[in-house]
């Protein structure tokens, strides 16, 4: 015999029912969540793609405006040394027309001298005074001497000292032409802007820009201005950065820096968009779990306290009368023995009466010897129960365990635990009640030689309508657990079981 058919339910069992459209509601929401992640995952990578072309991009035009740059330094590096060979050839023509004889051709030199549109020259004795002043941007008959400041202005490079005559000696001083000049600045603000642009990129990627040594900071761009003075969270993101893109190298006016950048961070926060939405989902669907299974608790309590108390109150009626024909009957010469069997049915319907009175009321639980209720409780389901099983009890009657109870409900949850077992064994086998108490807990476990409860089945047992009776109405044990749980605080489950051998029920109480 399979052990599936021990607890075979009925055709109307909607606990079976139940748990097969809960596999498939889950099947069906793991294929929505799948599908929804597939998609939301397409349209990242597809939007990363974009993104990191637009990086992709922006390298690339990194590298082209550092080859201009570099170009610009190259072209300015051959205007300044065209500049110098002008300022020499100046300087020495100037040098052969002081010295020069009265017959010399000095034509040349002249030459020379007056097509010098834009090298600023002054030639002075060596005392400071002016001889004459070319390309300057002031006037020599108001400016007679060198000042401190024109010799500052013209220390770019020493001035040529020329012997005019016998010891009288001319300096000629000279300075870059205002046209080199003004290149010199451009270069410079090419230079720097080129810096500013690339930390201040248009495709939003967190760049710092460092020196040769990859630790002092030339330049940086979308990041937080407060972070980057920490040395430790830089140098922690230059390594991310650095094993997520290559560098870039670049040598900028002979010194080589180093462009460090990473994802941007909406692409790095669309990575984790389809975890972050799937996780407010399955909240959103475990809050709203949780709110249906309250409301439909409620209900459920709602018709269980209606139920009992409607039951409570039909059985009222018919209770009294009999109480009133037992009377009747023991002034009628009947049998003893009968009216007191009788009289004992009355007094069990009046405290079934009592029991379903009690259901969904505040349970008033008072300090009761639990072996003394459990000895009481079986002694009257023995003289209902077949001669063939066997009660044991431990421990012995006489000792004393106490704990607050509700006599008349927990007399109900024995009652059921134990037709139960009889049920579970055909009316032939052993049950053995155990008592414990440690300093906090009561511990019951009632154990039968039934014919087992498989795992599976260890909690659908307790909902309303399980049985594994073809004319149960699979109500025992769920009162059972609400009797416990909801009135006395504690818990009943199913401790163990072994197909064929045994199964132990276990409730704990606190004492």
């Amino acid at each position: 015999m399979k052990i599936r058919s021990i607890f075979r339910p009925k055709a109307t069992d909607i606990y079976k029912q139940k748990k097969t459209w809960k596999r498939w509601l889950f099947v069906i929401a793991l294929v929505i969540v799948s599908i929804s992640l597939w998609y939301t995952n397409s349209l990242v990578r597809k939007i990363a793609e974009d993104e990191r072309g637009k990086i992709t991009t922006w390298a690339n035009a990194i590298q082209q405006r550092a080859r201009l740059v570099n170009y610009t330094e190259t072209f300015f590096k051959q205007i300044s040394a065209e500049e110098q060979e002008r300022a020499q050839l100046l300087a020495e023509a100037t040098i052969k027309t002081v010295q020069s004889d009265i017959d010399d051709d000095i034509s040349y030199y002249l030459k020379i001298i007056s097509n010098n549109t834009s090298i600023p020259v002054i030639l002075s004795d060596d005392k400071g005074n002016i001889r004459e002043a070319k390309n300057v941007n002031f006037d020599p008959d108001t400016v007679p001497v060198m000042t401190p400041a024109l010799l500052e202005e013209f220390s770019t490079y020493p001035p040529i000292v020329m012997d005019y005559y016998s010891g009288n000696y001319i300096y000629f001083y000279y300075k870059d032409s205002k046209l080199f000049s003004d290149l010199k600045v451009v270069l410079n603000d090419l230079v720097q802007s080129f810096f500013q642009e690339v930390a201040d990129n248009s495709a939003s990627v967190p760049v710092i820009i460092t020196d040769s040594t990859h630790r002092n900071i030339i330049q940086y761009g979308n990041i937080d201005s407060t972070l980057i003075k920490d040395s430790v969270f830089v140098r922690n993101t230059i390594q991310s950065m650095a094993s997520n893109n290559e560098p870039i190298e670049i040598d900028i006016t002979g010194q080589k820096t180093f462009i460090y950048y990473q994802d941007s961070y909406v692409l790095t926060q669309l990575r984790f968009f389809p975890y972050i939405q799937l996780g407010i989902v399955s909240l959103f669907l475990l809050v709203s779990y949780l709110l249906f299974s309250i409301a439909r608790r409620s209900e459920q309590n709602q018709v269980w306290v209606g139920l009992a108390k409607e039951t409570a109150h039909q059985l009222g009626t018919p209770l009294s009368s009999m109480i009133a024909w037992v009377e009747y009957l023991k002034g009628q010469n009947v049998n003893k023995e009968t009216i007191d069997e009788l009289q004992k049915d009355v007094n069990r319907l009046s405290t079934i009466t009592e029991r379903f009175s009690k259901i969904g009321s505040i349970a008033n639980l008072k300090p009761e010897n639990i072996v003394d209720v459990i000895y009481h409780s079986v002694d009257y389901l023995k003289t209902r129960t077949s001669r063939m099983v066997i009660f044991e009890i431990n421990p012995p009657a006489d000792a004393i365990i106490l704990t607050k109870l509700n006599y008349q409900l927990f007399d109900w949850v024995i009652e059921n635990l134990v037709k139960n077992a009889v049920d579970a064994m055909s009316g032939k086998g052993k049950i053995t009640i155990n008592i414990v108490e440690d300093d906090q807990t009561v511990t019951i476990d009632v154990t039968d030689t039934g014919k087992g409860i498989p795992k599976q089945m260890y909690k659908t047992i307790f909902n309303p309508g399980f049985t594994s009776k073809q004319r149960g109405w699979g109500l025992g044990l769920s009162l059972s657990e609400r009797i416990i749980r909801d009135n006395h605080g504690g818990k009943i489950f199913v401790k163990s079981s072994i197909p064929f051998k045994e199964t132990t029920f276990r409730i704990v109480l606190t004492k």
